[in-house]
């Protein structure tokens, strides 16, 4: 895990249009992330912002696209896949990643990446955010979007 090495970056999202886009599959993980994200998105000065549910990361990036069409000035995708006995991993992981990435290069929107790619629950908790937890995923998505954003808008 990064740990250290993340920067802790100092951030204003006052009156950006956000849009958090967050998965469904394991509730405890994600909404530890969309959590995070929010009280990073709060202490940033924004807090009127959307938050849209998606069945899974293989839908984060057409979300992602939408939030883009109608207007988002930075987006925020959270979620969690974790490694099973198929490669249905590997096509997910890549499909979201790659989605993500040609949303943002396509759209000119910074997408903050938040999807946590583990092997294990267990590094996924740790970086959800949670009171346990060693990292904050969620707020470090926010914070690299914004500052995209900042650059731009």
């Amino acid at each position: 895990m990064s740990g250290a090495g993340a920067p802790k970056l100092n951030i204003d999202a006052s009156g950006l249009a956000v849009t958090i886009v967050v998965t469904s599959w394991h509730p405890e993980i994600t909404d530890g992330l969309l959590a995070g994200a929010e009280r990073a998105l709060k202490a940033a000065g924004n807090d009127v912002y959307t938050v849209v549910r998606v069945p899974g990361a293989f839908e984060l990036p057409l979300a992602a696209q939408w939030a883009a069409e109608d207007g988002a000035e930075a987006i925020i995708a959270l979620g969690v896949v974790i490694r099973g006995e198929t490669p249905h991993f590997d096509y997910v992981c890549q499909a979201a990643t790659e989605g993500l990435n040609r949303i943002q290069l396509d759209s000119g929107v910074p997408v903050g990446f938040g999807l946590l790619t583990v092997d294990t629950e267990q590094q996924a908790l740790d970086r959800a955010g949670l009171a346990n937890s060693k990292e904050d995923k969620g707020a470090e998505a926010v914070e690299a979007a914004v500052q995209m954003a900042r650059l731009r808008y």
